[in-house]
């Protein structure tokens, strides 16, 4: 835990939160919301806290609604879209398997937001996360029917849209400078690094 008492704050906050979540994904389970259940959630999630220590995640503390409803809305959509596209495949009797592993660099360092993103990517079908490189902040992607460089190129691209449409949303306001600055040299120098 940090010295000072503002990182404690931060640790407290998250701990908190995490407690709440462990509660309702209790009352969830049960499918009830009672007195008995709210405080055996909360009994459950102190003891799971303590003996399964969790590491603190760092929440920016900043929710923009805006920015939240378009990364929902555009999910769903790209979900639709992308299950189109593949059920075409499955029954496209001319399609040739291709596919691609790619190591996508991303720009934000919260573990919170490389989870969603990895996320959001992986319920995307035709596409899923199989390693990160939490130290680098970079994600392994399976991708299905690529078959040139600009289709790499486009994934990559929708990759990092999704992570700045998180980040907007939901990220910290250091997170939103550097999604928001023009850095396609930065990524190239890490893309070739990998």
């Amino acid at each position: 835990m940090s010295p000072d008492p503002g990182g404690r704050r931060i640790s407290a906050r998250s701990q908190i939160v995490l407690l709440c979540g462990l509660v309702l994904l209790w009352c969830l389970l049960w499918g009830q919301f009672t007195v008995l259940s709210v405080v055996s959630g909360a009994i459950l999630a102190v003891v799971i806290s303590i003996v399964f220590y969790l590491p603190a995640i760092d929440l920016s503390g900043r929710i923009n609604l805006w920015h939240t409803a378009v990364f929902l809305v555009r999910l769903i959509v790209d979900i639709c879209r992308a299950s189109i596209d593949v059920a075409w495949l499955v029954i496209d009797p001319r399609y040739q398997p291709s596919s691609a592993i790619l190591a996508i660099a991303l720009d934000t360092r919260s573990d919170l937001i490389m989870t969603w993103t990895a996320e959001a990517i992986s319920l995307v079908p035709g596409s899923i996360v199989v390693d990160v490189d939490r130290q680098e902040s970079v994600l392994y992607v399976h991708v299905i029917n690529v078959k040139t460089g600009d289709d790499l190129d486009d994934f990559r691209a929708s990759v990092f849209a999704t992570e700045k449409r998180l980040v907007m949303a939901i990220g910290s306001p250091a997170d939103v400078w550097r999604v928001n600055q023009p850095n396609e040299l930065t990524r190239s120098a890490r893309r070739g690094k990998n």
